[in-house]
């Protein structure tokens, strides 16, 4: 059983927060086109991106909406949202600092039948929301992400590369095909984001 984390995430206020519901020009500038709308707003402490929206994503028009994907659970658990959110309330993470996006749009059964064409401008467009709405961090879950985008095979945790001020790190994928990696350790990398982001 994960331990309850030791700090609550606080909200944050005016532009960030205002940002995470409205829905302005610079946002449609820099967001997603694809079936899952990116959460986005100037200013937040960590921007996650997925790889792709899988079906049931695509679906439900939410990021990580499998419900045996465990992202919102290791979101939690590492103590990024004081409870734990449901796909449908990803909104609510701008509030508390953090952003999704992924870095291809286009729906797929899994990541393994993406093709090369499906990451192009991907890395300009993740340098443009790093220039135009300055998060602290972009966090990819998952090396396939970092590596569709960057054309890079990253080890997990912090990377050399940034997007001028914005810090790059890798975590593990949440997704069912990575479940043979146990929860404690993929638990693990999210802490060490977390302690990254917000030092205690």
């Amino acid at each position: 059983m994960p331990a309850t984390p030791s700090s609550t995430p606080k909200p944050l206020s005016g532009r960030a927060a205002e940002a995470g519901t409205a829905s302005s020009g610079r946002r449609r500038q820099v967001g997603a086109s694809g079936p899952v709308p990116d959460v986005l707003a100037p200013g937040l402490r960590v921007v996650f991106s997925g790889i792709n929206p899988g079906r049931r994503s695509a679906a439900a028009g939410a990021h990580f909406a499998n419900p045996r994907n465990d992202f919102w659970r290791l979101l939690h658990d590492a103590g990024f949202t004081p409870r734990l959110l449901a796909p449908e309330e990803q909104r609510e993470l701008a509030a508390f600092g953090y952003g999704l996006t992924n870095a291809a749009f286009r729906t797929t059964r899994g990541s393994g039948d993406l093709r090369h064409g499906d990451f192009v401008g991907a890395a300009e467009r993740l340098a443009g929301i790093a220039d135009e709405l300055r998060p602290q961090w972009i966090a990819f879950v998952g090396k396939e992400a970092y590596r569709g985008a960057f054309k890079d095979r990253p080890k997990l945790g912090q990377q050399v590369r940034r997007l001028g001020e914005t810090q790059l790190f890798v975590l593990p994928s949440t997704s069912p095909a990575n479940a043979a990696v146990p929860y404690a350790e993929r638990l693990s990398w999210f802490r060490k984001l977390r302690d990254e982001t917000e030092p205690s």
